[in-house]
């Protein structure tokens, strides 16, 4: 497992490209028949993907999280950006297909990835972090979900998002995640942006065609700068980052925190005069 560790926001400018890379940027989760997983010591998080084929894939526990099992202290959100598949928890198997969610409570038994056809293989992209309780687990349809439309064409960014596992819906100790689609048309996400220093932030950018790609602005407010990302490669975002992207085709991204606070609107908004 990938460790990757905090950035100090006075040392982010002082990074190259290559090295900003190096630190925020994960690539390769999504490997037909193998499993990969990232540890990042901001809020302790573990991000994954598992691209089963054939065979089912068994969640590893990684060493350094010093568990019997990957859930043992931990609650791990899934959603499926890929081909129909289950996911087996113990003696119930759920069924999850393309953008349906899972929700994995603290003791949950180790789960294992199948897809329900090769030459269509489940995505499952996975967003864990640690937990102080036990919630039951539970699944969320794509299907179910009234979408939040936000924005507008005008400034193009109109969009809607999906709320899979926030408050009131899903039980969590942190975990906060949903899915959110640009419009045919709109090009930015999360714009005007923001920050919230009470919890981290992941993206994981998906649904772009091989010839497109989006451009994710980071950094402090008042000194940004840009990653280059395609298909399901992730962009992790500490407190203090804005996390805005502008995108050459149709997209959509996963969006995930955790911290200390799982109230979706507490954000320190960053206003369009004070980005530089």
């Amino acid at each position: 497992m990938r460790h990757l560790h905090d950035v100090h926001p006075d040392d982010f400018n002082c990074l190259s490209t290559d090295k900003l890379r190096e630190r925020f940027l994960l690539q390769g989760l999504f490997v037909p028949g193998e499993q990969h997983l990232s540890y990042w010591d901001v809020d302790r998080t573990v991000v994954g993907g598992i691209t089963p084929l054939d065979a089912v894939i068994t969640l590893e526990t990684p060493a350094n999280l010093a568990a019997g099992s990957f859930c043992e202290r931990r609650e791990l959100g899934i959603i499926n950006l890929g081909g129909a598949g289950a996911v087996r928890v113990g003696e119930t198997s759920y069924e999850l297909a393309a953008k349906d969610g899972l929700y994995l409570g603290r003791g949950s038994a180790t789960p294992e990835f199948s897809s329900s056809d090769a030459a269509q293989p489940a995505r499952f992209y996975l967003l864990s972090y640690p937990a102080h309780a036990t919630h039951p687990s539970k699944v969320v349809r794509h299907a179910e979900i009234e979408g939040l439309r936000l924005g507008d064409q005008s400034t193009g960014n109109a969009r809607t998002l999906y709320k899979y596992i926030v408050p009131g819906k899903v039980d969590s100790c942190q975990l906060v995640m949903g899915l959110t689609t640009l419009s045919v048309g709109s090009v930015w996400n999360t714009m005007p942006p923001h920050t919230h220093m009470r919890r981290s932030e992941v993206y994981c950018y998906c649904e772009l065609d091989s010839e497109s790609v989006v451009m994710h602005f980071m950094g402090p407010p008042s000194g940004t700068r840009n990653l280059v990302l395609r298909d399901g490669e992730v962009v992790l975002s500490p407190s203090w980052s804005i996390h805005a992207g502008a995108g050459t085709g149709a997209y959509s991204f996963v969006w995930g925190m955790g911290g200390e606070n799982q109230d979706f609107d507490d954000m320190d908004k960053a206003p369009m005069t004070a980005l530089a």
